[in-house]
């Protein structure tokens, strides 16, 4: 049986650490599942079909990656997919705080799903998608924080 995973998130943009993350899940999962949250209440800073873009462009050759949009709640897509593990990925304390009670809220909804969190590499750890914004917004160079390749 495929053992797949959903790696979801707003993406916006796609960094360096989100590819590690995901490298890193599929020596666990045949397959994992990128999925771009649409969230109606945010405005992003890269339109949602740019942030996909970027995302096929960093993970172009990487065998086991399938790239989708979705509008619904997480574990409603996993549902929807037969997909019964979640990745999750963690620079420091703070984010793990926040995504243990995420992923502690889904086990109650469904608990047929179950979250995997997994800790950035530490060379990654400081690269977070607002200072990748905040680099862009002043003109900077973002080349250091996003997946070679990609253009932002």
């Amino acid at each position: 049986m495929k053992r797949v995973a959903l790696f979801p998130g707003s993406f916006d943009p796609f960094t360096a650490g989100h590819l590690n993350i995901l490298k890193r899940a599929l020596t666990m999962f045949d397959e994992v599942v990128v999925a771009v949250g649409v969230n109606i209440d945010k405005r992003g800073f890269f339109p949602n079909e740019k942030r996909i873009e970027i995302i096929n462009q960093a993970t172009e050759g990487l065998e086991g990656v399938r790239v989708i949009q979705y509008h619904s709640l997480t574990i409603d897509i996993c549902r929807e997919m037969g997909i019964h593990h979640i990745v999750r990925g963690v620079r420091n304390m703070i984010d793990f705080e926040t995504e243990r009670s995420i992923a502690d809220a889904n086990r109650r909804l469904a608990p047929d799903i179950e979250t995997i969190i997994i800790p950035t590499a530490q060379e990654f750890a400081h690269i977070s998608s607002t200072a990748v914004r905040d680099i862009l917004k002043h003109g900077g160079d973002t080349s250091l924080f996003v997946p070679e390749g990609v253009t932002l």
